[in-house]
């Protein structure tokens, strides 16, 4: 048996035939790599478990809209706790959006996986069974830390794209959230109107649960390997997509272009080999763990850091606003003369109609985004679209009727959507490989803030027949949008993935 060697020896031999045969260009590349072999069945088949796992978030959001009602309804709740029920699950988010960020960043995408699903699944199930109003928000709290690794599934999923395919296959895997709520909202009207919320939060547990069966067919990211000096696990990960995809490798041999990274790793590794104190120990493997977030404010990133932050809490903010006002528009809740879209239906299935109805206009938001986001790049696609969406909830600063305002929010909810879904493009593609899963889960935790406030203040307006009020607080949060893209300095239209702070280019 050929004796084994360590990463640090693996590298160091890898750094010398990379010398040895730079000059005869026998070497390539992770991107040059998945350029040759294109996008393929191997990638499919990556894109089918990670849009699984996007089809589990979105379903356990999309829930929200409906058995929130149905438990004020049975248990005699107040309002604010019927917005609880919400705020706990994007307060579980936020938290697991940092936590899965940094364990991913840290110790592999693939790693996070299964407790991810374990998490979602368990928690899920769980909350179905709720005796009362106190087990079930801490039951839906907890899955709301697993819906947390959602950007754990886009960064790995993105990882295996080749550029030039990258923002298109991006779009597609968008795809899957839309997917997600459509199903949500057909599950919902046909168990909801023969059983009850139970069995809706036990059939939406599903799909999490169809993660944990699949999980061992997960690959880790070739990208994350290379950039750990792991380049002999990334190519056998690259042999298998050559043969699957039957395409092949460029001629030469796999080499990490980013050594910078590469050198920092061995002298970590050779300062933590001196003798040092219990304490020193302890303190350097917390800086070492939490070092990915630490780089979110350096100089380099600090400015786009927090504009990202701007960036997602409003397009959540504005996302969930439109979803939430569209059910309770049409639950028959509100009594404010024609503010109902189904006043005289309010005990119908009105409801399931219009949240059916407006999920349907995330597909042509998709399919918007993925015309313009290679075309235009993502800076100019997000700026197009918020203006759009400005331009759909204007006219509801007065009351219209039914079916206009489901026209409305249908055309608002499209145009979010397409935000969202490019604005969830550009984030991962901005930071390092190092950081990547970190720096986008922040910005995705900021996202889960606006979500938080948005049932307390915009449709709390709404509920107190403050419709103009709360469209013209959209109006601005989406204004705030606009004005963090065009402050933002990078442009990721067209470039590769970087692997290290010192590589980003404007």
């Amino acid at each position: 048996m050929a004796p084994r060697i360590s990463s640090g020896e693996e590298a160091s031999l890898l750094g010398n035939r990379f010398l040895e045969m730079e000059g005869e260009n026998v070497v390539y590349t992770l991107d040059e790599a998945l350029s040759a072999m294109k996008f393929g069945k191997y990638q499919g088949l990556v894109l089918a478990y990670a849009g699984l796992g996007w089809i589990s978030e979105a379903m356990e959001i999309m829930i929200l809209s409906f058995v929130g009602p149905e438990v004020k309804s049975q248990w005699k709740l107040s309002s604010g706790q019927e917005s609880a029920l919400s705020i706990v699950v994007f307060f579980g988010m936020l938290i697991g959006a940092y936590s899965w960020g940094i364990i991913s960043d840290k110790y592999g995408r693939r790693k996070c996986f299964f407790s991810i699903g374990a998490v979602t699944s368990g928690a899920g199930l769980l909350s179905a069974f709720s005796p009362n109003y106190i087990s079930l928000v801490i039951s839906r709290c907890l899955v709301g830390v697993g819906l947390g690794g959602g950007p754990v599934y886009f960064t790995w999923f993105l990882e295996f794209v080749p550029v030039s395919y990258r923002g298109t296959w991006m779009v597609v895997f968008s795809t899957f959230w839309t997917a997600g709520t459509i199903f949500e909202a057909s599950l919902a009207w046909i168990v909801m109107t023969k059983l009850n919320w139970r069995w809706l939060l036990a059939f939406s547990s599903i799909p999490s649960f169809a993660l944990l069966f699949f999980y061992a067919l997960a690959p880790e990211s070739p990208r994350y390997l290379c950039m750990k000096g792991r380049t002999i696990d990334a190519h056998q990960i690259l042999e298998k997509i050559s043969l699957v995809n039957r395409a092949n490798l460029p001629p030469g041999v796999l080499v990490s272009y980013d050594r910078t990274a590469r050198q920092k790793e061995e002298s970590s590794s050779a300062q933590d080999a001196l003798p040092l104190s219990v304490t020193a120990k302890m303190t350097r493997k917390f800086k070492s763990s939490f070092s990915s977030f630490f780089m979110l404010f350096s100089p380099k990133l600090i400015w786009t850091t927090l504009l990202l932050w701007v960036l997602f809490f409003a397009s959540a903010f504005a996302y969930y606003g439109v979803v939430l006002l569209t059910s309770k528009l049409s639950s028959g809740e509100i009594k404010c003369g024609s503010t109902v879209l189904h006043k005289e239906k309010s005990n119908d299935n009105s409801l399931y109609v219009d949240v059916f109805i407006t999920s349907l206009a995330e597909l042509p938001g998709l399919l918007l985004s993925a015309i313009i986001v290679d075309k235009i790049g993502r800076k100019f696609s997000m700026i197009v679209m918020f203006i759009l969406a400005c331009a759909f909830l204007l006219p509801l600063v007065s009351h219209q009727s039914g079916t206009l305002t489901t026209a409305l929010l249908f055309g608002a909810r499209m145009c979010v959507t397409g935000t969202i879904t490019v604005g969830s493009i550009y984030a991962p593609e901005i930071y390092p490989t190092s950081m990547r899963n970190t720096g986008y889960g922040v910005a995705n935790g900021a996202g889960k803030i606006g979500g938080m406030v948005c049932p307390l203040v915009a449709v709390g307006l709404v509920m107190g027949c403050h419709q103009t009020a709360a469209v013209i607080l959209f109006e601005v949060v989406i204004a705030l949008a606009i004005a963090s893209v065009l402050l933002s300095k990078f442009e990721t239209k067209g470039k590769a993935l970087t692997d290290n702070v010192d590589a980003l280019d404007p």
